[in-house]
């Protein structure tokens, strides 16, 4: 039975990795060991802390007593407070110096940037993987013809591994975006109440050296190249508005993606993977929705409006620190995360599974390309010595009359066969098939996509070889 609202990013989207760092169990173990790193730093600068007591605390990082912990916060109201008599219960002899001098965002806040570091470095793991499975893609498909759109109206031809190079570079800015932020973020450190370390200053007798010395080595201890220079009681919000900016930017670009492939679903040039048992519709069986498409663009929606939530947050700060943004933080963060890995699941396995058609290609190019060919039609007939002006009006003419019939009766494209006939025109069969050749018309699409791959997107694979070859299996 369910009898409770669960949340669909848990029980539906997110991989098992990334709801695991949201988890209560990595949040308040990282809240331990924290406040070991806390009291190891004091000890090591003078504080009289025993190795015994730092000892009972590392015993006890992953025995978490939630229902102590649950009964403490029903009474102090207060979670942080809670769970420091929830480990001081199991820490007995360390209880008197569990969260010496410090204030609830030591562990509040820094947990959160440790948390986002890590889901931060999932994110990147899971695009990387994206790019990994759209670089085979492109290679694979480089010189497919394809029709290509401006406006969704038919344009020059390009090919489907070119197109392909398009969703990565989008993807291969946000990865640079992430990477830049994710090396940035820095802890809160242990600043107190206001910012001003007055607490630990008095812990160390007025030794401010100590006081930064402090912030340094818990730094290091869990990971960091070091602390905010000055934080009032929390660090900046706009920390959240960066990384959240990171996974609305993954979004959006999965969004474009999956969008045209939606599109491209329509014209029957593509279909996500499909498997024997999976239902395209319950009302019309011979349907093929593309479903995960369309998932991947509803919870990069769900994304980009979520990053509005820090950057209010941010805004409305009061002086060095105002309670309305913890409510708001536990659920906005998580969320973005949970649904930045839901889409990404989705594009890898899409891309993986996916079957695009080079026949609909070929008919769709074949509808289109005789107007496309005209002008290459006209220049090759007056090189010929053809009058300009005279082809110029046949072609109009005959163009016209295509158009109409096509429109009008659904009749196939016969430009090619009316100018074939024309004797103004004076072509033979091979002269013409020479000229409407599909191969005249992609351009530098093909070396394009090469010099993409092996000058854009292989060297960042190759320096992230470790991190590929993840699975993208999807719940629903």
């Amino acid at each position: 039975m369910h009898p409770e609202y669960r949340n669909p990013l848990c029980a539906r989207y997110a991989g098992n990795t990334m709801k695991h760092l949201f988890s209560d169990d990595h949040k308040f173990s990282t809240w331990r060991r924290l406040w070991i790193a806390l009291a190891e730093s004091e000890k090591e600068l003078g504080l009289p802390i025993s190795d015994e007591q730092i000892a009972e605390m590392k015993a006890h990082v992953d025995d978490i007593d939630y229902d102590a912990a649950d009964k403490y916060e029903a009474e102090l109201r207060h979670d942080v407070m809670a769970h420091v008599h929830t480990f001081g219960d199991a820490c007995p002899t360390a209880m008197p110096i569990i969260h010496l001098g410090a204030t609830s965002c030591y562990v509040g806040d820094n947990t959160d940037i440790i948390v986002m570091h890590e889901a931060l470095g999932e994110v990147r793991r899971m695009l990387l993987n994206t790019v990994a499975a759209l670089a085979d893609f492109a290679e694979h498909w480089k010189d497919t013809p394809t029709l290509a759109y401006t406006h969704f109206q038919a344009a020059q031809p390009t090919t489907l591994g070119k197109r392909a190079t398009l969703w990565m570079q989008d993807f291969l800015l946000d990865l640079d975006r992430l990477d830049y932020t994710r090396d940035s973020l820095r802890l809160l450190g242990c600043k107190g109440t206001t910012g001003t370390g007055a607490s630990f200053l008095a812990l160390f007798d007025g030794d401010s050296a100590k006081v930064y010395e402090l912030e340094r080595r818990i730094a290091s201890k869990m990971g960091f190249a070091g602390c905010m220079a000055v934080s009032g009681q929390t660090y900046t919000r706009k920390i959240d508005y960066f990384v959240l900016s990171v996974l609305s930017g993954i979004a959006q670009s999965a969004s474009k993606m999956a969008t045209d492939l939606r599109l491209l679903a329509h014209l029957k040039e593509f279909d996500e993977p499909f498997e024997s048992k999976q239902v395209g519709s319950s009302a019309m069986a011979y349907k093929r929705n593309p479903m995960r498409s369309e998932r991947v663009c509803s919870l990069a929606r769900y994304i980009m409006t979520d990053a509005m939530n820090p950057a209010i947050t941010a805004s409305t700060q009061w002086l060095e620190r105002t309670l309305d943004d913890s409510a708001n933080r536990r659920i906005s963060i998580p969320e973005a995360f949970l649904a930045t890995d839901g889409i990404l699941t989705l594009l890898t396995n899409i891309v993986r599974g996916g079957s695009p058609y080079p026949g609909v290609m070929r008919r769709h190019l074949d509808e289109e390309l005789p107007f496309l060919a005209t002008e290459n039609i006209l220049m090759y007939c007056v090189k010929k010595g053809g009058d300009r002006q005279v082809l110029h009006e046949a072609i109009r003419e005959h163009s016209v009359a295509v158009a109409k019939e096509v429109k009008l009766n659904g009749s196939d494209n016969d430009l090619l066969d009316r100018i074939l006939a024309d004797e103004r025109f004076g072509l033979t069969k091979e002269e013409l098939d020479g000229i409407v050749d599909v191969r005249r018309f992609i351009g530098c699409a093909v070396e394009q996509t090469e010099i993409f791959l092996s000058e854009n997107v292989r060297p960042v694979l190759d320096a992230n070889k470790e991190l590929l070859g993840a699975e993208a299996v999807i719940n629903v």
